[in-house]
């Protein structure tokens, strides 16, 4: 009889122990993917639930917000849920919070609530996880309104548009075609005689590509964290450009001067094969990098217009050896081997002659730089940037505060450049644009400061 009731209380002590073991095992993995912070009109859920080594058993998701609960989601009965088994152990559940999920759903604090179990025991008993995330419903959408007038786009060439979005720090811009040029407060332009106080009133320069089409949607555009959007259409007209074509010859002493210089430099390329494959690799891909490094620069854009509505520097004492988007055929040995667009003014003067900032800004570039060779990008503020190439030396530093027609360095024959000369350009939210525009000072007071005044009642 004792060795039997030992038996049973073995038995019982291993029992307890098991639901103890049990009692502590981790419960789902759950990770509440979307929405971060704001509910808007429609705004999608997104929750990932995970049960390493057991199947998922229950998932709620509910939705509270002024004392109420909303069911969203069952496992059990998912309505209009979808529902991705990413492995055996792995759910991704997405819904849509909306008027149509929850009736009641208002301005102001709610919370997201998901919970999840999952077996252990052979399902005898279960693990539960609750998580929870705060989030502030906006169900008002954003306004915009243009009040800039007579907006003339050429190919290749630049805009300014201002416009008004409520709330006053909601998402801003202008969208042409697939590219987005963000708006700056208006407040940060420093021209004499334009004072706007109001800080929902934006600035958005913006560009039309050389490759775009003239007929490119534009729109200016609100959108909030929540998702909501708003969008306006402004007057606008748009003009063709030609391009030049041209035939560039190459040549061993050429390949052999510039491919083995360009490659010292970088290390984003490390191209195969003889000088003119190498050449051909420097002359696509290492081009195509080196646009996307010039253009991610402008993410770092003051947002102040720091060159103050002053002409920029047209460069007329030198010699105009190439003009923006000439379409270039490469040539070797009698065969076509490239073609590329040039996006700039290969200007000539003397050898090593001084270069200037073509306008006041701030020096946020000033290094080698691939095709570009030794090169400077000065930014002027709110997207608007000036690039110097080929130059033989540099003389300011990253960070610098140069004036307008200050040196910035010397001409040279860096980079993919034939000669000596400088290649200059303009940028607008890292996008080349026609530079001659900028040099115009009936072009300036149109486009710019016109408007700036209209917008302040000057």
């Amino acid at each position: 009889m004792r060795y039997l009731l030992g038996l049973i209380l073995i038995a019982a002590l291993v029992a307890g122990g098991v639901f103890v073991y049990a009692g502590r095992l981790p419960g789902p993995s759950v990770e509440i993917v979307k929405p971060t912070k704001y509910v808007g009109q429609s705004t999608p859920i997104e929750v990932a639930v995970s049960t390493p080594g057991a199947k998922v058993d229950t998932i709620t998701i509910t939705f509270e917000q002024n004392g109420k609960q909303t069911p969203l989601f069952s496992l059990a009965s998912p309505g209009a849920a979808g529902i991705r088994q990413e492995s055996a152990n792995s759910v991704r559940v997405t819904r849509t919070i909306d008027r149509d999920a929850v009736p009641d759903l208002k301005t102001g604090a709610a919370r997201i609530v998901v919970t999840a179990t999952r077996p252990v025991l052979r399902g005898w008993r279960k693990t539960q996880t609750i998580a929870s995330r705060d989030v502030q419903v906006r169900l008002e959408k954003p306004t915009i309104a243009v009040l800039s007038t007579k907006h003339y786009i050429n190919l290749g060439g630049s805009e300014m548009v201002v416009y008004r979005a409520m709330p006053p720090d909601v998402e801003s811009g202008v969208q042409v075609g697939d590219l987005t040029y963000p708006g700056y407060p208006a407040g940060g332009a420093k021209i004499e005689g334009v004072h706007i106080s109001d800080p929902a009133v934006k600035i958005a320069f913006i560009a039309l590509r050389f490759d775009q089409d003239v007929n490119t949607p534009m729109f200016a555009f609100a959108r909030d964290e929540a998702g909501n959007a708003a969008r306006a259409d402004f007057d606008k007209l748009t003009f063709p450009k030609p391009f030049k074509r041209s035939r560039i010859e190459l040549n061993d002493s050429f390949l052999n001067r510039v491919v083995p210089a360009i490659l010292e430099t970088t290390t984003e390329v490390k191209p195969e094969g003889d000088t003119l494959q190498k050449f051909l690799v420097i002359n696509g891909d290492l081009r195509r990098k080196n646009a996307e490094k010039i253009a991610s620069l402008a993410k770092g854009s003051s947002p102040d217009m720091l060159w103050g509505g002053v002409v920029f520097h047209p460069f007329t004492s030198s010699a105009v050896e190439a003009a923006f988007a000439d379409q270039r055929t490469y040539v070797y040995q009698g065969k076509e081997v490239d073609r590329q667009v040039h996006l700039g003014f290969d200007l000539a003067k003397v050898v090593n002659s001084p270069i200037v900032s073509a306008n006041r800004g701030k020096v946020i570039y000033a290094a080698p730089l691939g095709i570009y060779g030794n090169c400077v990008i000065v930014d002027h503020g709110m997207g608007v940037q000036s690039l110097y190439a080929h130059l033989s030396s540099i003389g300011v530093q990253t960070g610098q505060e140069v004036a307008k027609e200050q040196e910035l360095g010397r001409s040279g024959q860096t980079g993919l450049a034939g000669g000596d000369h400088l290649h200059f350009t303009m940028l607008v939210n890292g996008q080349m644009v026609n530079p001659v525009e900028w040099w115009d000072q009936h072009w300036i007071q149109d486009r710019i400061i016109r408007k700036l005044k209209e917008a302040s009642g000057s």
